[in-house]
């Protein structure tokens, strides 16, 4: 039987009001069951022991400082950063990130309909692929419903799929990963539409470091 794994996860949020964010998006991690990921995910949860920092990989607030990593050094976050990227790098899977303006938009209606487009066309596009798998389980915790809502109307055409809320984050370690793309495309969406970033944004990339990661991560776009 032929597994296809899918985790999903978005940043930005459907509110049009102060403080809002400008982008919404949402990035998605393709595994085959079939491709073993052990050995490097054993490499990871090894260099993270060594690191001093075992526990779930939240880019928002490894980026910002907060939470877990309020009192790490930049040096040792950029580590954890690094790890991470590294495993997204050597794994055998395929990604895709799909960020929306809300510049454009003036309601969350919209950008519901919006969204439902672009994740339908990019279903679309790979229709061939996504036939050939038995059994499609998507991991995304329903952190905004509205977007579960739209992922389960459009990858419910698929006979064997099964929509995952309840998982452990900290183990999945793929779910990690389109955590990250979330954060490393839209730095990309934001320099190339000339869009203002964070303190905490500049503080932590750089665009050289940005460029050497997306030469990377795009070999595997999907």
């Amino acid at each position: 039987m032929k597994r296809l794994n899918i985790f999903v996860d978005e940043t930005g949020e459907f509110g049009f009001g102060n403080g809002a964010s400008e982008l919404y998006g949402i990035s998605f991690t393709f595994h085959e069951q079939d491709n073993d990921i052990i050995p490097e995910l054993t490499k990871l949860n090894d260099r993270l022991k060594k690191i001093g920092y075992t526990n779930m990989i939240h880019m928002a607030d490894l980026i910002m400082k907060r939470g877990d990593y309020s009192r790490f050094t930049i040096d040792k976050r950029k580590s954890i950063f690094n790890s991470i990227y590294q495993f997204s790098r050597r794994i055998t899977v395929k990604y895709k990130t799909i960020i929306i303006n809300k510049k454009f938009i003036d309601n969350s209606r919209i950008l519901r309909q919006k969204l439902s487009v672009e994740i339908n066309n990019m279903v679309k596009e790979h229709e061939n692929f996504f036939e050939k798998f038995d059994s499609i389980v998507m991991y995304y915790d329903n952190g905004q419903e509205a977007l579960g809502t739209i992922l389960d109307a459009i990858f419910s055409r698929f006979e064997g799929f099964e929509h995952r809320v309840e998982f452990d984050h900290k183990e999945k370690r793929l779910f990690q990963v389109s955590d990250m793309l979330t954060y490393i495309d839209k730095f990309d969406y934001k320099y190339k539409n000339k869009m203002a970033f964070s303190k905490s944004e500049k503080y932590f990339f750089n665009l050289y470091e940005i460029r050497r990661i997306l030469k990377e991560i795009n070999k595997k776009r999907f």
